[in-house]
């Protein structure tokens, strides 16, 4: 099981099929580490961070059981991490400290540099939640085959593909990516989604949360790929008539009241 994906820095922003690009990802399962900086030829990082103002061993992620890890090797330099989902929310590790727990599934690394910043994307996809079916059950709990955030972006998405089935199960119709940004523009959260966010949103879907499988020629077409998604995710129920309220405008933040209140 991958625990954490770390998106290199060298091509951020193309996990999205536009110019058949694929970034380059580092998996990383329980226990492993990565550490990241600017390097030097007798001693490489596995995040490589080409910035001056970057220390060469600038620090360590490390990945957990469905979490991880940020360890600041900085002596005098806090690293921020960002919530890429969240409204500005964010952590703050320190000059030297270690092993710092992050538990934001769709995160930003940031390190201040001579340019102003430097950054990287960590993914923890792996995220668990409560079963069910049975919490107080002897053994080893039972892990969902798809670990699904409701308020997540990327379930918007998946939910705004499925909504014309959702409505008329006859219907064949799949919605495109502009289809899919006009949709969810009035949705709170998502004034400023972009056609590449869309994009990069489908292909996680595809590649981490649902595990698209099948030969690239068959999953590279971003058409063929947005219609399995659809097939999946409405064969196994991962999203449901009731769903459709939220992408009413308020529904997220109605649902996120209920949820902290």
């Amino acid at each position: 099981m991958d625990t954490v994906i770390v998106q290199l820095p060298d091509q951020q922003g193309n996990l999205t099929g536009d110019r058949g690009d694929r970034p380059r990802l580092l998996h990383l399962g329980p226990g492993q580490s990565a550490d990241f900086g600017r390097g030097d030829p007798g001693h490489p990082v596995q995040v490589a961070l080409p910035d001056p103002g970057v220390s060469r061993r600038a620090g360590q992620i490390t990945a957990a059981e469905d979490y991880w890890r940020l360890s600041n090797y900085s002596g005098h330099v806090t690293y921020v991490v960002e919530n890429m989902e969240g409204a500005g929310e964010h952590i703050k590790v320190p000059p030297g400290r270690l092993g710092a727990p992050v538990p934001f599934e769709f995160s930003r690394v940031v390190l201040p540099s001579r340019d102003g910043e430097v950054h990287f994307k960590v993914f923890a996809p792996e995220h668990m939640y409560l079963d069910a079916g049975g919490g107080d059950r002897a053994g080893e709990p039972t892990q969902s085959p798809f670990t699904l955030d409701q308020t997540a972006k990327y379930f918007l998405v998946l939910l705004a593909l499925c909504e014309p089935r959702l409505r008329d199960p006859s219907s064949g119709a799949i919605p495109g990516v502009s289809e899919v940004l006009e949709r969810l523009r009035p949705v709170p959260g998502c004034h400023d989604l972009t056609r590449s966010a869309v994009n990069y949103h489908i292909e996680y879907l595809a590649s981490v949360k649902l595990r698209l499988r099948g030969d690239e020629e068959r999953t590279a077409g971003t058409s063929r790929k947005r219609a399995e998604l659809v097939a999946l995710a409405l064969r196994f129920d991962l999203v449901r008539e009731e769903h459709l309220t939220l992408l009413r405008p308020g529904a997220r933040a109605e649902r996120t009241g209920e949820r902290e209140g």
